[in-house]
């Protein structure tokens, strides 16, 4: 129970901290790495799968609810879609390896979306790029 408890809690952070919910999925996997009880891999396979679903969701977001841009309610400041679509522009579809800088990861995720980039690609290079963020939280603790 403990562990399906901590798995859980993992990837909730993971996943939440692909949204623009503040959480650190990075401390918490710190924190189950260093109790020395779980496997590493385990570890980095659950934060990189709640990681990658929450920037599925951004995608999913950016296709198909882009339209509410412009309401309040919308998760994603009108500016800040602006300025991830610059940079997406500007290094294309290899700036989702950068899927998981705080503050530019999450837009670029979402705009990821509203310029419809394939699913597929789209999921390749996110992967490639938070789990080798992951493998580093793990490599320097």
């Amino acid at each position: 129970m403990d562990h399906l408890l901590a798995y859980g809690g993992l990837f909730l952070a993971a996943l939440l901290a692909a949204t623009i919910v503040p959480a650190q999925s990075e401390a918490a996997l710190a924190a189950l790495h260093m109790s020395g009880r779980f496997p590493i891999a385990e570890l980095v396979a659950v934060a990189t799968a709640g990681n990658v679903l929450g920037s599925v969701l951004n995608w999913f977001l950016g296709r198909y609810l882009v339209r509410f841009r412009d309401h309040r309610w919308f998760p994603v400041k009108p500016e800040t879609i602006d300025k991830a679509t610059g940079w997406y522009g500007r290094w294309g579809v290899w700036s989702l390896l950068l899927a998981w800088v705080p503050v530019i990861g999450d837009p670029l995720t979402v705009v990821a979306g509203i310029l419809r980039t394939n699913i597929w690609l789209f999921l390749v290079l996110v992967i490639v790029g938070k789990l080798g963020r992951y493998l580093a939280v793990v490599a320097v603790i």
